[in-house]
């Protein structure tokens, strides 16, 4: 593989035939050399999951007559990205971008999604990395008006890299009319899912259940994620994997604590 342009890694969780990596390989093939790894099949809330009961399988795989290299694995979005690294690629990408997912990664929605965990298994590694989500669940939804936002930022990664450790989670809202008033860098909203599980019985009278649930901002500042997408703005959330929660240290010093 050349090294003139850079070599950049798309990965997803929604799978390697969804629209939505479609069309981030799209506007990734315009700005360097691309490497597809993802799932063979939908590893949607898969979280940081990686496979380490059974074996895995990355098979070479093509859907159009692009430039791109593509591999579909049999594992989760971070087993892609560990592959792709350690065993496919011929050197450490320029960039890792992972989606577009179908759907919403914002706020809370960060520590379930497939999507951000791939990118953040990037920033483990020291690649640049970003995951784009659209806020639209339809197989069939709608991602061209995101493509000149997507490359544009790309690029500014491409050109400037990202602190140690840290990845973009970037959320696009759905719009009705294609336009955006701009991308907002954000601080990730204070919410949560309030859940129920729907409890059913199978013809033999066992209980199964599925999980629902509604989605709810405890948060009304104006400068999270949140906020960007109701405004119709893309938002930015720089994203680390150090879950310390510094403020609360001095308070657990306070303790007696031998």
């Amino acid at each position: 593989m050349s090294e003139k342009r850079p070599l950049i890694l798309v990965c997803n969780d929604d799978g390697i035939t969804a629209p939505g990596i479609r069309a981030l390989i799209d506007v990734m093939n315009e700005l360097g050399e691309v490497v597809v790894v993802a799932p063979d099949s939908p590893q949607s809330g898969m979280g940081h999951a990686i496979t380490i009961n059974s074996t895995l399988r990355c098979d070479p795989h093509k859907m159009d007559d692009g430039p791109q290299t593509e591999f579909a694995c049999s594992g989760t979005p971070v087993d892609c990205v560990k592959l792709a690294v350690n065993v496919i690629l011929p050197r450490k990408p320029d960039l890792l971008v992972s989606g577009i997912n179908h759907g919403s990664n914002s706020s809370i929605n960060v520590i379930y999604s497939g999507t951000m965990s791939a990118a953040m298994e990037g920033a483990l590694e020291s690649i640049p990395s970003i995951g784009f989500s659209l806020c639209d669940y339809a197989w069939d939804a709608n991602f061209e008006s995101a493509k000149p936002y997507i490359k544009s930022l790309a690029k500014q990664v491409l050109s400037n890299g990202m602190p140690q450790g840290v990845c973009l989670n970037v959320n696009i809202p759905k719009s009705e009319n294609g336009e955006y008033k701009g991308m907002k860098v954000c601080r990730q909203a204070r919410a949560n899912w309030e859940e129920e599980f729907d409890a059913r019985k199978d013809p033999r009278e066992r209980s199964y259940y599925w999980l629902t649930g509604k989605f709810v901002n405890y948060d009304h500042g104006e400068d999270t994620d949140e906020w960007a997408l109701e405004n119709n703005y893309i938002s930015i959330v720089p994203v680390t994997s150090d879950f310390t929660a510094h403020h609360a240290i001095s308070t657990l010093n306070s303790w007696d604590i031998e």
